[in-house]
């Protein structure tokens, strides 16, 4: 790999040069964007006690222990926590800041960013076809149509999903290691869609991206991920872990994972399954990171910022409803969700669900996990969305100024979508 410097890099001076100092979530907006310097201040404690109830009654909804947040407001202050306990019932210990936990489906962006570095260099062009690296799926050129590595990362390659069919084989070996190309194989098996038409949610897709890469490059994910994303966004606590089972951390603390399966459900939620120890290679290219907090926090205000900086790529001025008949602020592309001003990511794997959200503009970035992945991404989703809402309200501490900043949906309709959607016992 070359070692000249990447837009990652100068992204990372820049951000130094103009001081935006978010606590745990400094590093690395893009070079051009002059983000206004976070307040060194707690969140006033009107605003955390929002964000403390609409945590906590997304806890309950997802079955969760606990769970880890981060909301950074530039204008106003910060407020990072641990809530809950690392065991059911309130059992085990009081969760952290500095646990670590799988990110899940934040990998997807972090692979697109990656495909993005190497057009850069031109290692590949976006509008290769996959089966030009990886040459053991040929019948992806066939109709409905090829597929471009540009239509994997945006979510367009009309590909399936693999996860429904394959979740019962890892949910009854976790510790089984994985080859991209075998939990693709049960995506690839559906009907596909024309690419480049629509976005549809595929896991299969961002497994053949990361293959395509590896292949491309003559480089392991890992390694480029360190190389292309963690390295040049002073990410130090974020890694793609090897295929063995492990815990998140072997090195440091960890947020235990959990799934609650049906039987758990229809007993309140009180004892779910440990997932904690699991093969990364169940998620891979598609939602295999590991990560804290803070590297969460950062990452989501790079991936935000870059949008702004790097219009010229073209990777997210051409984003799609992710439901054409829905709300139409509510869009995918570049291998990112975008909620009305907001770029972010959501989505679960086996014991966590996650999602992180940033303001390109004001520079606000909010981060979740929870620890049960058994309502999928949804409710994870929902609570950052939730929590955004809050702190776009925050008021300008002293010496600031409160932007002129609003999202399309309220805090009201978040929290209420989250008891819709819950599928544990709210109290």
């Amino acid at each position: 790999m070359r070692s000249k410097a990447r837009r990652g890099a100068a992204a990372l001076a820049a951000l130094m040069a103009i001081g935006l100092g978010l606590t745990a979530c400094s590093g690395a907006p893009a070079a051009s964007v002059a983000l206004p310097t976070q307040v060194d201040a707690e969140l006033p404690g009107e605003t955390v006690d929002q964000l403390r109830g609409a945590v906590d009654q997304a806890v309950q909804a997802s079955g969760a222990t606990g769970a880890i947040v981060g909301v950074w407001v530039p204008w106003s202050g910060t407020w990072v926590a641990g809530v809950g306990t690392t065991e059911p019932e309130g059992a085990g210990t009081e969760v952290t800041t500095d646990m670590s936990f799988r990110i899940a489906d934040v990998t997807r962006a972090m692979t697109c960013d990656v495909l993005y570095e190497l057009a850069d260099e031109g290692t590949v062009d976006l509008g290769d076809s996959i089966t030009e690296h990886v040459p053991s799926v040929p019948n992806l050129a066939d109709d409905p149509g090829d597929i471009t590595l540009q239509q994997l990362c945006d979510g367009t390659s009309g590909l399936g999903e693999s996860w429904s069919t394959a979740a019962g084989a890892v949910y009854t070996t976790p510790a089984r290691e994985w080859h991209p190309r075998e939990l693709a194989a049960y995506g690839l098996a559906q009907d596909r869609q024309a690419p480049g038409m629509t976005y549809r949610d595929s896991d299969v897709a961002y497994l053949m991206l990361g293959q395509a890469l590896e292949n491309a490059s003559g480089h392991g994910a890992a390694a480029l991920f360190d190389e292309y994303v963690f390295g040049p966004g002073g990410l130090q606590q974020t890694t793609l872990p090897g295929d063995a089972a492990a815990v998140p951390s072997t090195t440091s603390s960890y947020l235990p994972g959990y799934v609650s399966f049906q039987a758990d459900r229809d007993a309140g939620c009180v004892a779910p399954t440990d997932f904690s120890e699991l093969s990364a290679s169940v998620g891979f290219t598609d939602s295999g990171v590991v990560s804290t907090i803070g590297d969460l926090g950062r990452y989501g205000q790079i991936l935000a910022a870059n949008s702004v900086a790097e219009k010229d790529n073209g990777r997210f001025d051409h984003n799609l409803p992710v439901n054409p008949d829905s709300d139409t602020w509510f869009q995918y592309g570049g291998g990112a969700f975008q909620a009305g001003t907001l770029l972010g990511q959501q989505g679960s794997i086996p014991g966590y669900a996650a999602s992180v959200w940033a303001d390109p503009v004001t520079g606000m970035s909010v981060a979740v996990v929870l620890n049960n992945s058994a309502s999928g991404g949804g409710i994870a989703g929902l609570l950052g969305r939730e929590l955004a809402a809050i702190a776009s309200k925050a008021p300008a501490a002293s010496g600031q100024t409160q932007p002129e900043f609003g999202l399309p949906w309220t805090a009201e309709s978040m929290h209420q979508a989250i008891a819709d959607s819950a599928i544990c016992p709210i109290g």
